[in-house]
């Protein structure tokens, strides 16, 4: 059965960034194969919004800021438990673009988050601190925004946290599987999907909207 996009729906694209793809300082497997996809979803939509990841380059998740700490240990901070990163998404430079290959341009909207450099975002609603909001909510309320569907990377961070924000705000939250990459860590792909299915955020795959 195929799902029918209404004008008020809203693609969501997180962080197709080229420090995320391939070559990139924090690449994610596979993460250019889901460009031509989200292009090919995105003429469905009437309202495309983007994230973007947008780092000071002293920032606090990086594990170049952190004595003898590698990537992917974590540290304890004001607001719990940080995993650290290489450098990544540094603003201004060309890892922290958007990749040139997305073909949206009726995209209305361009969220930055991870700008404040004691606290890591990975959500494109709010902060690792879960009290700074970006704003995104509002906007979208603001625009009477029906469904969001919800594509990028990775998976099992800025997407899972953003769907799981999303339904935490009140929005009917869908994720579209083969749109989106992991970087699956630990196990924290399966625990992303537990968690967007407690939340009750949907799991689709983009057959259902492209036929």
């Amino acid at each position: 059965m195929t799902i029918n996009i209404g004008p008020e729906d809203v693609l969501v694209v997180v962080d197709v960034q080229y420090d995320f793809l391939p070559g990139g300082n924090l690449a994610v497997s596979g993460g250019d194969e889901i460009v031509p996809l989200i292009n090919a979803l995105a003429k469905k939509f009437k309202n495309v919004v983007f994230t973007q990841d947008w780092h000071p380059a002293d920032h606090v998740s990086f594990a170049s800021q952190h004595a003898g700490k590698a990537p992917y240990e974590t540290v304890e901070l004001d607001y719990g438990t940080q995993v650290l990163w290489p450098d990544h998404c540094v603003w201004a430079t060309r890892g922290a673009e958007l990749s040139s290959d997305l073909d949206i341009p009726h995209g209305q909207l361009v969220i930055r988050k991870g700008y404040n450099r004691a606290i890591d975002s990975y959500s494109g609603f709010q902060e690792a601190d879960r009290e700074t909001l970006t704003g995104l909510a509002g906007y979208l309320n603001e625009r009477e925004a029906g469904r969001l569907f919800i594509v990028g990377l990775a998976t099992d961070f800025c997407v899972a946290w953003t769907a799981l924000d999303g339904a935490a705000a009140g929005f009917d939250v869908t994720v579209i599987e083969d749109a989106t990459r992991a970087i699956d860590s630990n196990g924290s792909l399966e625990k992303a999907w537990e968690d967007m299915k407690e939340a009750g955020v949907e799991r689709i795959m983009s057959r259902e909207i492209l036929g």
